[in-house]
């Protein structure tokens, strides 16, 4: 394969902005990288790096596509994504949520390897619960109706304990 410099300063880039950062990350083959990020909504978070010819591509799973109100869900997510740096929430083809964005290779450096990694940590716990609630509302209430029937812990679901307390 011919030497590419730009690939190979944003290879450089990532892998120090990572490692400065103190995150795991995984090289499964040349110019890919999964890096995993502890957050406090969404308790850990993988972003996939690929190093291509000219950009570099972030790729992040958010959730799964919604059990209900569609269209609100997804609506709410388009609306958050207008002030979002260099990422947008996107949707696969059978509705599943990612994080994604595009950077020229000129412009990765460690310092914005950084900050897209700071926006992903940022738009996860952001946003993480708020889409669980516009499109998982019922599930979450069964789950706590269940858990509290049989005395089992609510401790993971507290931050919805509002939706419990309302009817379906």
């Amino acid at each position: 394969m011919a030497s590419n410099p730009a690939r190979e300063a944003a290879t450089e880039a990532i892998t120090e902005a990572v490692a400065e950062a103190g995150l795991d990350m995984e090289v499964p083959r040349e110019g890919s990288f999964l890096v995993t990020i502890p957050g406090t909504a969404k308790l850990k978070t993988l972003v996939w790096l690929e190093v291509g010819p000219h950009s570099l591509t972030l790729t992040s799973f958010f959730c799964r596509q919604p059990d209900e109100n569609h269209g609100v869900f997804y609506r709410w997510l388009m609306q958050r994504s207008a002030d979002m740096f260099g990422m947008a929430f996107t949707a696969d083809e059978v509705g599943d949520v990612y994080l994604r964005g595009r950077l020229p290779l000129s412009g990765v450096t460690p310092e914005e390897v950084d900050r897209l990694l700071g926006c992903v940590l940022t738009y996860t716990d952001e946003n993480f619960n708020a889409a669980l609630e516009r499109g998982f509302a019922s599930a979450i209430r069964k789950e706590w109706a269940w858990r509290t029937e049989r005395g089992h812990d609510t401790r993971n679901l507290r931050a919805f304990a509002h939706l419990a307390e309302q009817p379906e």
